[in-house]
Protein backbone atom coordinates (compact mmCIF):
# COMPACT_ATOMS: atom_id res chain seq x y z
CA UNK A 1 0.00 0.00 0.00
CA UNK A 2 1.30 3.42 -0.94
CA UNK A 3 0.49 5.05 2.51
CA UNK A 4 2.38 1.97 4.66
CA UNK A 5 5.84 3.02 6.57
CA UNK A 6 8.42 1.49 5.74
CA UNK A 7 11.50 0.40 8.82
CA UNK A 8 15.19 -0.75 7.93
CA UNK A 9 16.23 -3.25 11.12
CA UNK A 10 19.70 -3.59 11.21
CA UNK A 11 21.44 -6.32 13.01
CA UNK A 12 23.71 -9.47 12.86
CA UNK A 13 21.65 -11.24 14.94
CA UNK A 14 18.64 -13.50 13.11
CA UNK A 15 16.47 -13.98 16.33
CA UNK A 16 16.72 -9.99 16.81
CA UNK A 17 15.66 -9.46 13.51
CA UNK A 18 12.71 -11.73 13.02
CA UNK A 19 11.42 -9.99 16.62
CA UNK A 20 11.99 -6.92 15.42
CA UNK A 21 10.24 -7.89 12.18
CA UNK A 22 7.30 -9.42 13.51
CA UNK A 23 6.47 -6.68 16.05
CA UNK A 24 6.34 -4.31 12.97
CA UNK A 25 4.32 -6.09 10.47
CA UNK A 26 1.95 -6.30 13.59
CA UNK A 27 2.12 -2.64 13.68
CA UNK A 28 0.91 -2.29 9.53
CA UNK A 29 4.68 -1.14 9.26
CA UNK A 30 7.10 -3.06 6.61
CA UNK A 31 10.59 -3.89 7.09
CA UNK A 32 13.56 -4.47 5.54
CA UNK A 33 16.71 -6.07 6.89
CA UNK A 34 20.25 -5.48 7.09
CA UNK A 35 22.80 -7.64 9.12
CA UNK A 36 25.94 -5.43 7.96
CA UNK A 37 26.82 -1.64 7.82
CA UNK A 38 27.48 -2.78 4.00
CA UNK A 39 24.29 -4.37 3.62
CA UNK A 40 22.82 -1.62 5.34
CA UNK A 41 24.15 1.06 3.24
CA UNK A 42 22.98 -0.36 -0.14
CA UNK A 43 19.34 -1.07 0.91
CA UNK A 44 19.20 2.58 1.82
CA UNK A 45 20.36 3.03 -1.87
CA UNK A 46 17.26 1.35 -2.66
CA UNK A 47 14.31 2.98 -1.17
CA UNK A 48 13.47 5.38 1.38
CA UNK A 49 12.50 4.72 5.05
CA UNK A 50 10.80 6.60 7.92
CA UNK A 51 13.04 4.94 10.69
CA UNK A 52 16.69 2.94 10.76
CA UNK A 53 16.87 0.66 13.66
CA UNK A 54 20.70 -0.54 14.26
CA UNK A 55 22.29 -2.52 16.62
CA UNK A 56 25.41 -0.78 18.16
CA UNK A 57 28.18 -3.66 17.37
CA UNK A 58 27.68 -4.95 13.88
CA UNK A 59 30.42 -7.05 11.91
CA UNK A 60 31.71 -4.62 9.99
CA UNK A 61 31.50 -1.24 11.92
CA UNK A 62 29.14 0.20 14.59
CA UNK A 63 25.76 1.91 15.36
CA UNK A 64 27.49 5.17 15.00
CA UNK A 65 28.58 4.63 11.39
CA UNK A 66 25.63 3.51 10.36
CA UNK A 67 24.05 7.02 11.94
CA UNK A 68 26.57 8.98 10.23
CA UNK A 69 26.17 7.67 6.95
CA UNK A 70 22.29 7.86 7.35
CA UNK A 71 22.92 11.73 8.58
CA UNK A 72 25.44 12.64 5.64
CA UNK A 73 23.06 11.25 2.81
CA UNK A 74 19.43 10.88 4.08
CA UNK A 75 19.08 13.26 6.82
CA UNK A 76 15.48 13.21 7.35
CA UNK A 77 15.76 9.37 8.72
CA UNK A 78 16.00 9.38 11.78
CA UNK A 79 17.82 6.33 13.38
CA UNK A 80 17.26 4.69 16.87
CA UNK A 81 19.97 2.19 18.14
CA UNK A 82 19.67 -0.87 19.99
CA UNK A 83 22.28 -0.68 22.85
CA UNK A 84 23.58 -4.17 25.19
CA UNK A 85 22.00 -4.36 28.18
CA UNK A 86 23.39 -1.62 31.01
CA UNK A 87 25.56 0.33 28.25
CA UNK A 88 24.73 3.77 29.23
CA UNK A 89 27.70 4.88 28.01
CA UNK A 90 26.80 3.70 24.19
CA UNK A 91 23.47 4.81 24.20
CA UNK A 92 24.57 8.28 25.82
CA UNK A 93 27.12 8.35 22.52
CA UNK A 94 24.57 7.66 19.98
CA UNK A 95 22.48 10.24 21.70
CA UNK A 96 25.49 12.64 21.52
CA UNK A 97 25.62 11.69 17.85
CA UNK A 98 22.27 12.58 16.31
CA UNK A 99 19.98 9.54 17.42
CA UNK A 100 16.69 9.94 17.62
CA UNK A 101 16.70 7.21 20.57
CA UNK A 102 17.73 3.75 21.77
CA UNK A 103 16.48 0.42 23.09
CA UNK A 104 18.30 -1.76 25.48
CA UNK A 105 18.36 -5.42 25.36
CA UNK A 106 16.84 -7.66 25.82
CA UNK A 107 14.28 -5.66 24.11
CA UNK A 108 10.80 -5.33 25.30
CA UNK A 109 8.16 -5.20 22.63
CA UNK A 110 5.83 -2.47 24.55
CA UNK A 111 8.71 -0.13 24.19
CA UNK A 112 9.66 -0.81 20.92
CA UNK A 113 6.38 0.41 19.61
CA UNK A 114 6.48 2.82 21.79
CA UNK A 115 9.66 4.20 20.03
CA UNK A 116 8.14 3.37 17.17
CA UNK A 117 5.01 5.28 16.80
CA UNK A 118 6.86 8.50 18.57
CA UNK A 119 9.52 8.15 15.05
CA UNK A 120 6.79 7.94 12.67
CA UNK A 121 4.88 10.42 14.18
CA UNK A 122 7.78 12.96 13.55
CA UNK A 123 7.21 16.58 11.83
CA UNK A 124 8.29 16.66 7.93
CA UNK A 125 11.10 18.97 7.46
CA UNK A 126 9.38 22.09 6.38
CA UNK A 127 6.59 21.65 9.53
CA UNK A 128 9.55 20.86 11.91
CA UNK A 129 11.01 24.22 10.91
CA UNK A 130 7.95 26.33 11.17
CA UNK A 131 7.24 25.05 14.78
CA UNK A 132 11.51 26.13 15.58
CA UNK A 133 11.19 29.50 14.89
CA UNK A 134 7.47 29.73 16.06
CA UNK A 135 5.40 30.05 12.80
CA UNK A 136 2.39 27.54 13.54
CA UNK A 137 0.94 29.17 16.28
CA UNK A 138 0.38 32.86 16.49
CA UNK A 139 0.60 34.58 19.82
CA UNK A 140 3.26 31.86 21.26
CA UNK A 141 6.68 33.60 22.38
CA UNK A 142 9.06 33.11 19.51
CA UNK A 143 13.14 33.26 19.14
CA UNK A 144 13.53 36.68 17.90
CA UNK A 145 16.72 38.01 16.29
CA UNK A 146 18.31 37.00 12.74
CA UNK A 147 22.44 37.09 14.13
CA UNK A 148 24.63 34.54 13.96
CA UNK A 149 24.54 33.05 17.39
CA UNK A 150 20.16 33.29 17.18
CA UNK A 151 20.86 31.56 13.75
CA UNK A 152 22.67 28.68 15.48
CA UNK A 153 20.41 28.35 18.28
CA UNK A 154 17.31 27.62 15.82
CA UNK A 155 19.22 24.86 13.79
CA UNK A 156 20.16 23.59 16.94
CA UNK A 157 16.60 23.55 17.82
CA UNK A 158 15.67 21.96 14.81
CA UNK A 159 17.99 19.07 14.91
CA UNK A 160 16.87 18.68 18.93
CA UNK A 161 13.11 18.32 17.69
CA UNK A 162 13.72 15.43 15.68
CA UNK A 163 15.56 13.07 18.69
CA UNK A 164 14.57 12.07 21.81
CA UNK A 165 17.71 12.86 23.81
CA UNK A 166 17.44 14.59 27.25
CA UNK A 167 18.39 18.64 26.65
CA UNK A 168 19.98 20.58 28.79
CA UNK A 169 19.82 24.32 28.21
CA UNK A 170 22.19 27.24 29.60
CA UNK A 171 22.38 30.71 29.43
CA UNK A 172 21.49 34.35 31.87
CA UNK A 173 18.21 34.54 33.76
CA UNK A 174 15.87 36.08 30.27
CA UNK A 175 17.92 34.81 27.32
CA UNK A 176 14.70 32.49 26.53
CA UNK A 177 15.73 29.10 28.08
CA UNK A 178 11.64 28.22 28.27
CA UNK A 179 10.75 29.26 25.11
CA UNK A 180 13.73 27.28 23.65
CA UNK A 181 12.31 24.28 25.61
CA UNK A 182 8.95 24.81 23.90
CA UNK A 183 9.89 25.15 20.38
CA UNK A 184 11.41 21.78 20.45
CA UNK A 185 8.48 20.03 21.79
CA UNK A 186 6.37 21.63 19.34
CA UNK A 187 8.28 20.87 16.77
CA UNK A 188 9.00 17.18 17.94
CA UNK A 189 7.09 13.63 17.29
CA UNK A 190 5.37 14.65 21.38
CA UNK A 191 3.90 18.01 20.18
CA UNK A 192 0.55 16.92 20.76
CA UNK A 193 1.33 15.74 24.55
CA UNK A 194 1.34 17.77 27.38
CA UNK A 195 4.18 20.27 28.32
CA UNK A 196 4.91 20.68 31.36
CA UNK A 197 7.40 23.50 32.98
CA UNK A 198 8.48 23.50 36.57
CA UNK A 199 10.61 25.83 38.24
CA UNK A 200 12.59 23.13 40.39
CA UNK A 201 13.80 26.55 43.18
CA UNK A 202 9.72 27.48 43.64
CA UNK A 203 8.84 24.25 45.39
CA UNK A 204 9.35 23.54 49.05
CA UNK A 205 11.27 20.68 49.66
CA UNK A 206 9.07 18.95 51.70
CA UNK A 207 6.48 19.22 49.37
CA UNK A 208 8.74 17.99 46.10
CA UNK A 209 8.56 14.60 46.29
CA UNK A 210 4.66 14.47 46.21
CA UNK A 211 4.59 17.43 43.48
CA UNK A 212 6.95 15.49 41.40
CA UNK A 213 5.55 12.00 41.61
CA UNK A 214 2.52 12.75 42.88
CA UNK A 215 0.67 10.30 46.08
CA UNK A 216 -2.22 8.31 46.78
CA UNK A 217 -5.38 8.50 49.36
CA UNK A 218 -4.58 8.47 52.39
CA UNK A 219 -0.64 8.68 52.04
CA UNK A 220 -0.19 11.88 54.36
CA UNK A 221 -2.59 13.87 56.20
CA UNK A 222 -4.35 16.13 54.01
CA UNK A 223 -4.19 13.72 50.80
CA UNK A 224 -8.17 13.17 51.06
CA UNK A 225 -7.68 11.68 46.85
CA UNK A 226 -5.54 10.21 44.86
CA UNK A 227 -2.96 12.89 42.43
CA UNK A 228 -0.72 12.37 39.76
CA UNK A 229 2.72 14.71 39.65
CA UNK A 230 4.66 16.65 37.35
CA UNK A 231 6.27 13.69 35.83
CA UNK A 232 2.88 11.31 34.99
CA UNK A 233 1.01 14.85 33.49
CA UNK A 234 3.95 14.59 31.14
CA UNK A 235 3.17 11.88 29.94
CA UNK A 236 4.25 10.84 26.20
CA UNK A 237 5.03 14.78 26.07
CA UNK A 238 7.90 16.72 27.37
CA UNK A 239 8.99 17.48 31.33
CA UNK A 240 11.01 20.98 31.58
CA UNK A 241 12.94 21.41 34.64
CA UNK A 242 13.97 24.84 34.97
CA UNK A 243 16.28 25.46 37.52
CA UNK A 244 17.38 22.07 37.90
CA UNK A 245 20.66 23.41 39.93
CA UNK A 246 18.22 24.06 43.39
CA UNK A 247 16.51 20.29 43.45
CA UNK A 248 17.82 19.17 47.02
CA UNK A 249 20.38 16.19 46.70
CA UNK A 250 17.88 13.41 48.14
CA UNK A 251 15.48 14.56 45.07
CA UNK A 252 18.47 14.13 42.52
CA UNK A 253 18.58 10.47 43.79
CA UNK A 254 14.78 10.01 42.99
CA UNK A 255 14.96 11.58 39.56
CA UNK A 256 17.93 9.85 38.75
CA UNK A 257 15.88 6.84 38.93
CA UNK A 258 12.87 7.65 37.00
CA UNK A 259 14.91 8.60 34.03
CA UNK A 260 16.78 5.17 34.24
CA UNK A 261 14.16 2.44 35.34
CA UNK A 262 11.11 4.93 33.56
CA UNK A 263 9.26 3.86 36.16
CA UNK A 264 7.59 6.00 38.73
CA UNK A 265 5.86 5.68 42.31
CA UNK A 266 3.77 7.63 44.01
CA UNK A 267 3.63 8.65 47.65
CA UNK A 268 2.28 6.29 49.86
CA UNK A 269 1.93 3.57 46.88
CA UNK A 270 3.72 0.02 46.56
CA UNK A 271 3.74 -0.45 42.42
CA UNK A 272 5.91 1.35 40.40
CA UNK A 273 3.77 2.75 37.07
CA UNK A 274 5.81 3.46 33.40
CA UNK A 275 6.13 5.97 32.26
CA UNK A 276 7.19 7.91 28.88
CA UNK A 277 8.21 11.51 29.33
CA UNK A 278 11.47 13.85 27.88
CA UNK A 279 13.34 15.50 30.40
CA UNK A 280 14.66 19.04 28.88
CA UNK A 281 16.58 21.04 31.54
CA UNK A 282 17.99 24.57 32.03
CA UNK A 283 19.55 26.73 34.50
CA UNK A 284 21.51 30.05 34.47
CA UNK A 285 24.39 28.63 36.77
CA UNK A 286 26.91 25.81 35.70
CA UNK A 287 25.90 22.39 37.12
CA UNK A 288 29.30 21.31 36.45
CA UNK A 289 30.65 23.64 38.85
CA UNK A 290 27.65 21.99 41.26
CA UNK A 291 28.79 18.59 40.43
CA UNK A 292 32.77 19.76 41.66
CA UNK A 293 30.98 21.52 44.95
CA UNK A 294 29.30 18.38 45.72
CA UNK A 295 25.95 19.93 44.91
CA UNK A 296 25.02 18.25 42.33
CA UNK A 297 25.28 14.49 41.53
CA UNK A 298 27.40 13.55 38.75
CA UNK A 299 25.35 10.70 37.26
CA UNK A 300 22.01 13.18 37.17
CA UNK A 301 24.28 15.86 35.57
CA UNK A 302 25.66 13.35 32.74
CA UNK A 303 22.21 11.73 31.93
CA UNK A 304 20.46 15.61 31.65
CA UNK A 305 23.48 16.89 29.84
CA UNK A 306 23.43 14.71 26.91
CA UNK A 307 23.03 17.53 24.60
CA UNK A 308 23.42 20.97 25.39
CA UNK A 309 21.98 24.46 24.00
CA UNK A 310 23.71 27.24 24.76
CA UNK A 311 21.50 30.12 24.65
CA UNK A 312 22.73 34.27 23.76
CA UNK A 313 23.18 36.75 25.76
CA UNK A 314 21.52 40.56 24.81
CA UNK A 315 25.09 41.32 25.15
CA UNK A 316 26.42 38.66 22.75
CA UNK A 317 24.06 39.78 19.93
CA UNK A 318 23.68 43.40 20.13
CA UNK A 319 22.81 43.58 16.60
CA UNK A 320 19.44 42.08 16.86
CA UNK A 321 17.95 44.78 19.32
CA UNK A 322 16.47 46.81 16.88
CA UNK A 323 14.70 44.36 15.54
CA UNK A 324 13.77 42.64 18.99
CA UNK A 325 12.64 46.45 20.02
CA UNK A 326 10.16 46.74 17.07
CA UNK A 327 8.62 42.75 17.37
CA UNK A 328 8.10 43.43 21.22
CA UNK A 329 6.82 46.71 20.77
CA UNK A 330 4.23 45.53 18.13
CA UNK A 331 3.46 42.58 20.21
CA UNK A 332 2.45 44.56 23.36
CA UNK A 333 0.73 47.30 21.05
CA UNK A 334 -1.38 44.74 19.64
CA UNK A 335 -2.40 43.45 22.66
CA UNK A 336 -3.78 46.72 24.21
CA UNK A 337 -5.36 47.44 20.86
CA UNK A 338 -3.62 50.65 19.77
CA UNK A 339 -1.08 51.68 17.23
CA UNK A 340 2.80 50.85 18.09
CA UNK A 341 4.64 54.02 19.50
CA UNK A 342 7.42 55.33 17.70
CA UNK A 343 10.97 54.83 18.67
CA UNK A 344 13.11 57.95 18.82
CA UNK A 345 16.70 57.81 17.49
CA UNK A 346 18.71 58.04 21.10
CA UNK A 347 16.20 56.03 22.44
CA UNK A 348 17.65 53.00 19.85
CA UNK A 349 21.13 53.96 20.65
CA UNK A 350 20.43 53.88 24.31
CA UNK A 351 18.87 50.52 24.09
CA UNK A 352 22.13 49.25 22.03
CA UNK A 353 24.19 50.61 24.40
CA UNK A 354 22.75 49.25 27.47
CA UNK A 355 23.70 45.31 29.11
CA UNK A 356 20.54 44.13 29.92
CA UNK A 357 21.57 42.08 32.84
CA UNK A 358 17.96 40.65 32.27
CA UNK A 359 18.43 40.39 28.54
CA UNK A 360 15.25 39.69 26.90
CA UNK A 361 13.06 40.07 29.73
CA UNK A 362 14.04 42.76 30.80
CA UNK A 363 14.31 44.55 27.74
CA UNK A 364 10.31 43.43 27.45
CA UNK A 365 9.67 45.20 30.28
CA UNK A 366 11.84 48.04 29.76
CA UNK A 367 9.39 48.33 26.97
CA UNK A 368 6.42 47.82 28.32
CA UNK A 369 7.31 50.86 31.06
CA UNK A 370 8.61 52.89 28.34
CA UNK A 371 5.21 52.52 26.06
CA UNK A 372 2.95 52.97 29.31
CA UNK A 373 5.44 56.66 29.90
CA UNK A 374 5.49 57.69 26.88
CA UNK A 375 3.69 61.02 25.18
CA UNK A 376 2.71 61.29 21.75
CA UNK A 377 2.73 57.75 21.23
CA UNK A 378 6.69 58.32 20.79
CA UNK A 379 9.62 56.39 23.11
CA UNK A 380 12.52 58.59 23.90
CA UNK A 381 15.17 58.12 25.66
CA UNK A 382 13.97 59.50 28.85
CA UNK A 383 10.82 57.10 28.96
CA UNK A 384 13.45 54.28 29.05
CA UNK A 385 14.32 54.62 32.53
CA UNK A 386 18.17 53.31 32.42
CA UNK A 387 20.57 52.78 34.85
CA UNK A 388 22.83 55.52 33.32
CA UNK A 389 25.92 53.88 34.90
CA UNK A 390 25.10 51.02 33.23
CA UNK A 391 24.52 52.09 29.54
CA UNK A 392 27.92 54.03 29.49
CA UNK A 393 29.84 51.14 31.32
CA UNK A 394 29.51 49.13 28.59
CA UNK A 395 31.26 51.40 26.47
CA UNK A 396 33.26 53.01 28.43
CA UNK A 397 37.08 51.84 28.48
CA UNK A 398 38.86 50.00 31.88
CA UNK A 399 40.92 53.17 31.94
CA UNK A 400 43.76 51.29 34.37
CA UNK A 401 41.47 49.88 36.63
CA UNK A 402 40.71 46.55 37.44
CA UNK A 403 36.72 46.22 36.00
CA UNK A 404 34.62 43.83 34.27
CA UNK A 405 32.05 45.87 32.04
CA UNK A 406 28.96 45.02 34.45
CA UNK A 407 29.77 41.20 33.55
CA UNK A 408 30.36 38.36 35.50
CA UNK A 409 34.13 37.51 35.28
CA UNK A 410 33.62 34.40 33.04
CA UNK A 411 32.07 35.98 30.55
CA UNK A 412 34.19 39.25 30.79
CA UNK A 413 36.86 36.99 30.33
CA UNK A 414 35.10 35.34 27.32
CA UNK A 415 34.24 39.08 26.10
CA UNK A 416 38.27 39.66 26.15
CA UNK A 417 39.07 36.46 24.34
CA UNK A 418 36.60 36.74 21.55
CA UNK A 419 37.84 40.51 20.77
CA UNK A 420 41.25 39.41 20.69
CA UNK A 421 40.83 36.01 18.76
CA UNK A 422 38.07 38.40 16.35
CA UNK A 423 40.98 41.14 16.01
CA UNK A 424 43.77 38.53 15.11
CA UNK A 425 41.34 36.85 12.60
CA UNK A 426 40.86 39.95 11.02
CA UNK A 427 44.58 41.06 10.90
CA UNK A 428 45.20 37.65 9.38
CA UNK A 429 42.32 38.49 6.56
CA UNK A 430 41.55 34.91 8.54
CA UNK A 431 44.07 32.53 8.24
CA UNK A 432 43.35 30.37 11.14
CA UNK A 433 47.38 29.10 10.90
CA UNK A 434 48.66 32.83 10.81
CA UNK A 435 45.95 34.01 13.45
CA UNK A 436 46.92 31.27 16.03
CA UNK A 437 50.72 32.31 15.57
CA UNK A 438 50.17 36.15 16.14
CA UNK A 439 47.84 35.65 19.17
CA UNK A 440 50.55 32.87 20.69
CA UNK A 441 49.13 30.06 20.85
CA UNK A 442 48.42 26.52 18.90
CA UNK A 443 46.01 25.97 15.88
CA UNK A 444 44.45 23.73 18.05
CA UNK A 445 44.32 25.48 20.70
CA UNK A 446 42.82 28.23 18.54
CA UNK A 447 40.03 25.88 17.11
CA UNK A 448 38.96 24.90 20.40
CA UNK A 449 38.24 28.34 21.57
CA UNK A 450 36.70 29.15 18.09
CA UNK A 451 34.21 26.23 18.91
CA UNK A 452 33.38 26.99 22.41
CA UNK A 453 33.54 30.60 21.78
CA UNK A 454 31.20 30.73 18.41
CA UNK A 455 33.21 32.04 16.48
CA UNK A 456 32.69 30.83 12.75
Amino acid sequence: MANRRSVLVIDDEPDIRELLVLTLSRMGVDADTASSVKEAQTALKERPYDLALTDMRLPDGDGIAVLKHIADNYGNTPVAVITAYGSTENAVAALKAGAFDYLAKPIKVEQLRALVMSALKLPRPVQARRASIGETAPGTPQLLGESAPIQRAREMIQKLARSQAPVYITGESGTGKEVAARLIHRGSARADAPFVAVNCGAIPENLMESEFFGYRKGAFTGADADKIGYVQAAEKGTLFLDEVGDLPLTMQVKLLRVIQEKKVRRVGDTQEEATDVRIISATHRSLAEQVEAGEFRQDLFYRLNVIELKMPSLREIPEDIPLMVSQVVERLARQGGAAPPRIAEEAMLALRRYDFPGNVRELENILERAMALCTENTITETDLYLTQAAAKERMAPLDGALGTRGLPLHDFLDQIEREAITKALEATRFNKTAAAKLLGITFRSLRYRLDRLGID
